[in-house]
């Protein structure tokens, strides 16, 4: 892999695109930084530092690399259009005209993009106003901390940072486009990656700080067996075998060839793990907004709201497993594949075509996303087990949603990068 990029800098057209792809992320990480205007910066920094905040501001936070609760410009960060998408994905499976869309190949797919992006701007106005309306008044947003983050609550004022809210969205929606069309790798992702990556190194120094040499050299060892496992596991996968059968056209034989149906180990990627973490905040957000004293409420308060509880844990892992198996159901269909095989003359060696290959692929994904959905809880719960043993935040930096992201990303961007590295050789061979 480190080849691999020593010959890609060695590429011009391909150095132009790193560079390209390296520039946005810098750019993404200046708005990042940028205090939205009527917020008070150094009220918001005197909160930062005396209280943690998990749950789901801390999922969001941890999406838009720590702007969320800085309240940037780029607040909201890439969560509005990671929550379109999905939504949309989900759909297409509800709606026939979606679903008929995602059939009709490269043109289907731009309308669905376009319905995507319109999503984005609708929830990323909704979601900037519910978070001006949360940091307006002081302990709101962060619990324990009753500094005047928007000294001026005027109308005017409001209207004018949930625009610049919006604005930032549509923005980071058109970098990681431009990521995609002239960059390297997929621009949503590269942006995600950025925000995630961007709190490491501060992660990791605040363990030496408060831990010590020792502790923090032993989270590193930690840390590279993680990302070894978890590297394992993401390119795990099952090779269904197809074999197609030879057509005679004329005088030319067509078919015959014989490939494989690759089901990944993680074939959900972290998409369970955001809707357990979002689903799982909504108890103690009823909470928050009712301001109830009930014992209901009080007994969430003190199961829901550290995540360090094992009620959680266990709620949290069970709920993992069950979205895995959800989106897996969701998101690969034996039947169309089983279809699109009979339809091009393809088998499974020793399965009939028709309803056995329906039943063989469901079986053999019933029995793959078993591993795959413990792996994924086994990870999440990782950042709570770190907070047991060594007192870290729930955001340790090994484990859980980051790590799952930035080494996908990673490695389907090197993976990128080398494909096409090998058609320039190609190209370059045959010439």
């Amino acid at each position: 892999m480190i080849a691999a990029f020593g010959k890609a800098f060695k590429t011009p057209d391909l150095r132009k695109k790193i560079f390209f792809t390296l520039s946005i992320m810098a750019l993404f990480r200046f708005g990042s930084v940028i205090p939205t205007p009527g917020v008070s910066y150094t009220s918001v920094q005197t909160c930062l530092n005396q209280v943690q905040t998990g749950g789901l501001f801390g999922l969001i936070n941890l999406f838009s690399g720590g702007a969320l609760l800085q309240l940037s410009v780029f607040a909201l960060g890439i969560m509005p259009y990671i929550t379109s998408s999905i939504i949309v994905q989900l759909l297409t499976v509800v709606i026939p005209r979606f679903e008929a869309l995602k059939k009709e190949g490269q043109s289907g797919t731009a309308k669905l993009t376009q319905y995507t992006r319109y999503l984005t701007i609708g929830l990323a106005i909704l979601q900037s106003s519910g978070l001006v309306a949360v940091a307006r008044t002081p302990g709101r947003l962060f619990s324990g901390c009753n500094e005047a983050i928007i000294p001026d609550t005027s109308w005017s004022r409001i209207l004018t940072m949930v625009v610049v809210m919006t604005a930032g969205t549509s923005v980071i929606m058109w970098l990681g486009e431009l990521i995609t069309d002239r960059g390297v790798g997929n621009g949503m992702s590269i942006l995600i990656f950025t925000s995630i990556a961007a709190r490491f190194p501060g992660q990791l120094w605040s363990i030496k700080l408060q831990k010590g040499l020792f502790v923090f050299l032993f989270v590193m060892a930690v840390g590279v067996l993680i990302v070894a496992a978890v590297v394992f596991v993401e390119q795990a996968q099952r090779r269904i075998p197809v074999q197609y059968a030879k057509r005679q056209v004329g005088s030319r034989s067509y078919g015959g060839a014989s490939t494989y149906i690759p089901i990944k180990v993680n074939q959900a990627g972290v998409i369970p793990v955001i809707f357990a973490s979002s689903l799982l905040y909504i108890p103690s957000l009823v909470v928050n907004l009712s301001n109830s004293k009930a014992a209901w409420a009080v007994w969430i308060q003190q199961n829901f709201v550290k995540g360090d509880h094992w009620t959680y844990v266990i709620a949290y892992f069970v709920m993992i497993i069950f979205f895995t198996y959800f989106y897996v159901a969701i998101t690969f269909n034996p039947e169309e594949v089983a279809e699109n095989m009979r339809k091009y003359g393809g088998f499974i060696p020793g399965i009939r075509a028709g309803r056995p290959t329906v039943e063989h692929l469901q079986y053999v994904l019933s029995r793959i996303t078993a591993p795959g959905s413990l792996y994924l809880a086994l990870v999440a719960i990782i950042p709570v087990i770190a907070l047991a043993l060594f007192g870290a935040t729930q955001n340790f930096p090994f484990g859980g949603t980051a790590i799952l992201i930035v080494v996908g990303v990673g490695l389907d961007t090197a993976k990128q990068i080398e494909s096409q590295l090998q058609q320039r050789s190609y190209e370059g061979f045959l010439r």
